[in-house]
């Protein structure tokens, strides 16, 4: 059809830990997937493999982008850019450990970099008679040495010793390379796989053990675009966790405007949080501080805290509460913490009918194809009119179902969410009290209960866990325009 059915998946040191959804028939997917994956100390590696899913038969490999732990440890914001993807050859695919041991002593001048290959084993089949003639390569300070070429074998036994002699001011940001490679009498020898490390480490402690081989990693350079590129977000972050009574003062600090609601709310921790937030962040903090105030039980005088402050500085109702401020983004993550499985409950049954029926919608006459009016109906090719007709009560249908849905759940919304919009109904009043203003309350919870809850839901279910993957183009514009 010249297109592709892509995805990704997520390996880590060859393991897979994740995987998106699949973007039906499209060369140019979006996913905008995020995941937060807890990574063990020693990681090495993170490829992420883009695939071509097919109904019959394996699927296919489209490309891969590699890149080093080094790698993303050396931009602290995190590696955010196009990564062209390279070939991905099944049979070439890095697998495998290396054992090790590699010291400096602290005696000696010049001082000895000695690094002692051992042994290795699974490594990846380069010959013919499903096993490879695996060699090591050890490469420091501008020079490199070799071992000697084990024949036959995927877990070569090497327990050779390589010295490197250490010129003074050489150790700084240097890296210690060791590859292993298939010796080929003819044609180019075949790559197996490298470790690395940082010298400065080895100085200070010795380092000994297996060790995971990865492939080189990716770059930014272009390989021909061929295969296309993938625009990648990836911060590598190391969270310390201490016990809980070192957070009892912050937590304190932070409670403090709401557990002593008469001081003077303007330096408190909480207002300096709000004046502070960019947009780029806010809505991390808003998650984090509902997280906290969940936690100490005050997670609606929180958000009766934020709005009200709000609602002092609006002068319009029209505006309340529609910009991305630290107010509407905490509501907005507290209902997704609080409310998931209500969402899930509510919504799963129309939206899985949706995506199980498929049934072609389309409202404007630009974007209607009549061609495939037969999928709607067997009396032959349909006009415009019929097309907008059917479409119109398919739409009604759904929409009547979700409708009838929301309104009929009030007992299963939990009460954490019911309690919370009492209080901002009862704020929205005591700040718009005029007859002329009447309905600013309603607004004002229908603004985040439909517009920041359901209806995201509503257009993309997996992002709320709602489905396993993404919506096909067809499916995806029905739940646009119920969205709408």
């Amino acid at each position: 059809s010249g297109s592709s059915d892509p995805y990704c998946v997520v390996k880590v040191d060859n393991e897979e830990v994740a995987r998106t959804a699949t973007v039906w028939k499209s060369l140019n997917p979006f996913w905008g997937e995020e995941y937060t994956l807890r990574l063990p100390r020693g990681f090495r590696n993170l490829a992420v493999y883009v695939l071509d899913e097919d109904t019959i038969g394996q699927d296919d490999v489209i490309g891969k982008v590699s890149l080093s732990r080094q790698q993303i440890s050396a931009k602290p914001r995190g590696v955010d850019s196009w990564l062209s993807l390279v070939p991905v050859d099944p049979d070439k695919e890095v697998q495998g450990e290396i054992h090790l041991e590699l010291r400096v002593p602290e005696q000696g001048h010049p001082r000895v970099l000695r690094c002692r290959l051992i042994e290795a084993r699974d490594l990846a089949p380069r010959d013919l008679s499903g096993t490879s003639d695996p060699f090591a390569r050890v490469s420091c300070c501008g020079h490199t040495l070799e071992t000697a070429v084990i024949k036959k074998t995927r877990f070569p036994h090497w327990d050779e010793m390589l010295e490197f002699e250490l010129a003074e001011g050489e150790l700084g940001q240097t890296m210690l390379s060791v590859e292993v490679w298939d010796w080929d009498i003819v044609g180019k020898n075949d790559f197996l796989g490298r470790v690395e490390f940082p010298l400065d480490t080895i100085c200070t402690d010795p380092t000994k053990g297996w060790f995971q081989l990865l492939p080189f990693p990716s770059t930014t350079e272009d390989h021909g675009g061929q295969l296309g590129a993938l625009r990648l977000a990836v911060r590598l972050v190391e969270d310390r966790v201490l016990p809980p009574h070192y957070y009892q003062p912050l937590i304190q600090l932070l409670t403090e405007p709401i557990l002593c609601p008469g001081q003077p709310s303007a330096g408190t921790a909480l207002a300096v949080l709000e004046e502070v937030t960019s947009g780029e962040s806010r809505q991390n903090v808003a998650t984090k501080l509902v997280k906290i105030f969940l936690g100490q039980g005050l997670a609606v005088p929180l958000l009766d805290y934020l709005t009200t402050r709000e609602l002092a500085r609006t002068t319009d109702p029209n505006t309340l509460f529609r910009s991305n401020s630290l107010a509407s983004k905490s509501v907005e993550q507290f209902m997704k913490v609080v409310g998931l499985s209500y969402l899930h409950e509510v919504l799963k049954p129309v939206v899985n009918r949706i995506f199980e029926e498929k049934k072609y919608v389309e409202l404007d006459p630009g974007k209607m194809e009549l061609s495939r009016g037969r999928r709607i109906s067997f009396k032959g090719s349909l006009s415009e009119a019929q097309v907008r007709e059917s479409s119109l009560e398919l739409l009604k249908g759904y929409l009547e179902d979700i409708v009838d849905a929301i309104v009929g759940s009030v007992e299963k919304c939990p009460l954490l969410m019911r309690v919370a919009f009492k209080q901002l109904r009862r704020r929205v009043e005591e700040r718009f009290p005029s007859e002329q203003h009447e309905e600013v309350q309603y607004f004002s919870i229908s603004g985040f209960l439909f517009l920041r809850f359901f209806a995201p839901a509503v257009l993309t279910p997996k992002l709320f866990s709602l489905r396993e993957q993404h919506a096909d183009p067809r499916t995806g514009r029905t739940l646009l325009l119920l969205a709408k």
